[in-house]
């Protein structure tokens, strides 16, 4: 699925709500190219009428996603402002001619939110469609550490945890950069959501006691390893971490992980132009 522009992080909260701001009239543009396509009789070739089929396909799974995006910066904003929103609030994003494709949008952006940004969104009140969001795995860091206006990191601190665990307690530093590395995040290099990660994960989260980074006992050379600080033990417990890795199994392979690079940075361009 490819990557498209994500909505303004940093424009108000106003803006973010109007139905038939620029971002909303192309989604609108993509998607009324899509039914038009779709509602067409068929070419009298089978080839040609394949194709097509397929092009629209496309065309909607392009659509959905830029919905989804501007749906995940539109979350990302109430995070910050620790907001609660509603599901009429959230629609309102979306052109009235469209929204009817609000649960599977909304599905994938609560995926990406929890999966990049370690963010759920949660319902609270099923009977006026209240949410609100919070830290996976109830974590008492908000992942934005402490200055508010980052991205919040909690995604990365979420899936080491569960490395960890899943590697029975101790992680080698090896294998934490060799998954990273497939998403694009590499020791020394500046990431937009992340940072510096080997600073994040080697201090930043020590520091705070999510994390324990020692030396392997014994190893010449020098090997180091990684295992749950003091704080992960306080706040969670690994039945959470296994009730939730059972369900992100059962989404299936989800490509939000491998996307961060390439997602983070339309982000933060987005931030800096509307800055």
């Amino acid at each position: 699925m490819p990557l498209v522009q994500m909505s303004e992080l940093s424009q108000s909260e106003e803006d973010l709500q109007d139905p038939r701001d620029a971002q909303g009239l192309v989604d609108a543009q993509l998607l009324e190219a899509m039914e038009e396509g779709a509602a067409s009789p068929r070419s009298s070739s089978s080839s040609v009428s394949s194709s097509y089929s397929a092009c629209a396909e496309s065309l909607l799974q392009d659509a959905r996603h830029l919905m989804m995006t501007d749906l995940v910066g539109f979350l990302l904003l109430k995070y910050r402002r620790k907001q609660l929103t509603t599901r009429a609030e959230m629609l309102s994003i979306f052109l009235r001619e469209y929204q009817h494709h609000f649960p599977v949008v909304f599905s994938q952006a609560s995926e990406c939110m929890q999966l990049v940004f370690g963010v759920d969104v949660k319902e609270v009140d099923p009977g006026g469609h209240w949410y609100v969001l919070v830290p996976t795995l109830g974590l008492t860091c908000d992942g934005m550490l402490g200055d508010g206006q980052s991205m919040p990191k909690n995604g990365l601190l979420v899936m080491l945890l569960c490395m960890i665990h899943l590697e029975g307690e101790r992680l080698p530093e090896e294998e934490v950069w060799g998954a990273l590395s497939k998403m694009g995040l590499c020791a020394g290099r500046e990431h937009y959501i992340y940072g510096e990660p080997r600073e994040l994960i080697t201090k930043v989260w020590v520091r705070v006691g999510y994390l324990e980074y020692q030396q392997v006992a014994n190893s010449d050379p020098a090997r180091y390893e990684f295992l749950w600080g003091p704080r992960a033990h306080a706040e969670i417990s690994k039945l959470q971490v296994r009730e939730y890795l059972l369900r992100v199994n059962r989404r299936g392979p989800s490509s939000f992980l491998v996307q961060v690079p390439s997602l983070s940075e339309e982000a933060a361009s987005d931030e800096e132009e509307g800055a």
